[in-house]
């Protein structure tokens, strides 16, 4: 009787620990999969049992993964001046990650801001995809004829991957062809479990590659199942639920805005006021892709809820094009006209450096390019930031005050070298004399005693030596004079 009380206590305290689990929205999360398992505590990122019916009424008018091929690359024929087609790597079933570069420089590094927009993260939310090469075509279509569409052509570097999961897409389903939910895959900074490298899908791992390799300033995923514009942190340290903001919270807060505020009726939700939120107080996830961009790559992401229902009838896709077209090119266009952008140089040759921005007050670092050195730095506008300070190992560094209106800054930088010992390494000035910028006669200040002692001796030689001189000219002068022999 003990025995069976105790197992029917167990079983209360159970249901009780599953009943105060937060309740998550399908859009984000779906069901969480988050868990912990056996075998040394490793983290299981397996799905339960997620799969909506998805009839064939459903899927007819989207593009299959390989008329979606064709669709890309018949964009790179089509607008050759001005793109470039690349893979960033393939699925678990071998389809190849298709990405579109858009700039009136494809195929070369700039000192310009890049952004990168992502779709169909989860396979039964397809509608990013197909709105992405609606996106891609209209800037091919209205370059040199809109303005926004040649400032973003110009100005930066645009890279759109319509499809991060294309095996979910044919499955319908969620996850992967691993069934593996691939918004909840990355490192995350608040579940160390997650961060077996081991576990980590191919999908996964060709994103964190992008990210390394390509100098993103800002993203964005685009999801279905909600109509909002989600921002960090996703989650909390104590897994709670309640808003929990990053270190550019305002910023991100901005950036959403920008968003939501273009949207056709985004803005104007019932369930979140503005239509944007905060990822954790809207339901925390773990392991998800914006805060991960955030924390390793300095690229801010949004993750973008562009559809109420995740997988739309075809008939409703030109609508939903439509009502999000503003918001997308207002929000790549914000990388140009706010925050503040530059180049960092070295003093004693000239040459562009990979430093780092930072502002006081703001805990979080953005990292000039190694090739010419430019660094993008987002900022929410109509603020005073006290300093804005540019380092780098090796070198001094340098602050100013900046207040940013509505338009951005542009803003470079000149560090000084330091050499080992500590000191400050001397320049050369127009002159060719070896100098400190700032202090031209600090050198000399230092060993100003030196120099009084050396001309004080020098003086004393002087004088003695003037004074033999001069007797012997006396004793020449008053002496007999000596006949001259003729």
């Amino acid at each position: 009787m003990a025995i069976l009380s105790f197992h029917f206590l167990l079983l209360l305290l159970l249901l009780g620990a599953f009943s105060s689990l937060p309740t998550q929205a399908a859009a984000r999360g779906g069901h969480d999969p988050s868990g912990y398992v056996g075998n040394h505590g490793s983290f299981s990122r397996n799905l339960l049992e997620d799969k909506p019916r998805i009839t064939e009424e459903m899927v007819y008018g989207y593009m299959t993964n390989p008329e979606l091929e064709v669709a890309v690359h018949a964009f790179g024929s089509r607008c050759p001046n001005i793109s470039r087609i690349y893979s960033i790597g393939k699925s678990v079933n071998n389809f190849p990650l298709w990405v579109i570069e858009i700039s009136d420089k494809p195929r070369q590094k700039e000192a310009e801001p890049a952004f990168k927009f992502i779709g169909n993260v989860h396979g039964d939310e397809p509608v990013g995809r197909e709105v992405l090469m609606h996106f891609a075509n209209w800037l091919c279509d209205n370059y040199l004829k809109d303005p926004l569409a040649t400032l973003i052509v110009e100005n930066m570097h645009l890279h759109i991957l319509p499809t991060m999961n294309p095996d979910g897409f044919a499955l319908r389903w969620r996850g992967n062809a691993n069934n593996v939910d691939l918004n909840r895959d990355f490192p995350d900074q608040f579940s160390p479990f997650n961060n077996d490298i081991n576990y980590r899908q191919p999908e996964t791992r060709a994103i964190m590659n992008w990210v390394k390799q390509e100098h993103f300033t800002a993203s964005a995923s685009l999801h279905g199942g909600a109509l909002v514009a989600n921002y960090p942190w996703d989650g909390t340290r104590d897994k709670n639920k309640y808003y929990y903001g990053c270190p550019d919270d305002k910023t991100f807060q901005y950036m959403a805005s920008v968003y939501s505020q273009s949207h056709y009726n985004m803005s104007l939700s019932k369930e979140f006021e503005g239509g944007i939120t905060n990822g954790a107080f809207w339901y925390p996830i773990y392991g998800g892709m914006q805060d991960w961009n955030y924390i390793h790559g300095s690229c801010f992401e949004l993750t973008l809820e562009i559809s109420d229902t995740k997988w739309p009838k075809a008939a409703e896709l030109p609508v939903i094009w439509e009502h999000n077209r503003m918001s997308m090119l207002n929000l790549v266009a914000s990388l140009i006209k706010s925050g503040i952008h530059g180049r960092i140089f070295a003093a004693d040759t000239g040459r562009p450096i990979s430093g780092s921005v930072m502002i006081k007050g703001i805990d979080s670092k953005v990292r000039a390019s190694r090739t010419y050195g430019d660094y993008h730095r987002m900022l929410a506008p109509g603020e005073k930031y006290e300093a804005v300070v540019a380092s780098m190992e090796g070198f001094r560094p340098k602050s100013t005050r900046i207040v940013l209106e509505q338009e951005a800054v542009n803003l470079d930088f000149i560090l000084d070298p330091i050499e080992p010992d500590g000191q400050m390494k001397l320049t050369r000035n127009d002159c060719g004399c070896p100098c400190d910028n700032d202090k031209l006669f600090h050198v000399q200040e230092a060993h100003l005693w030196l120099y009084i002692l050396v001309l004080f001796v020098l003086l004393i030689l002087y004088l003695l030596f003037k004074r033999k001189t001069a007797s012997r000219l006396l004793t020449y002068r008053y002496s007999p004079r000596r006949p001259i022999a003729v």
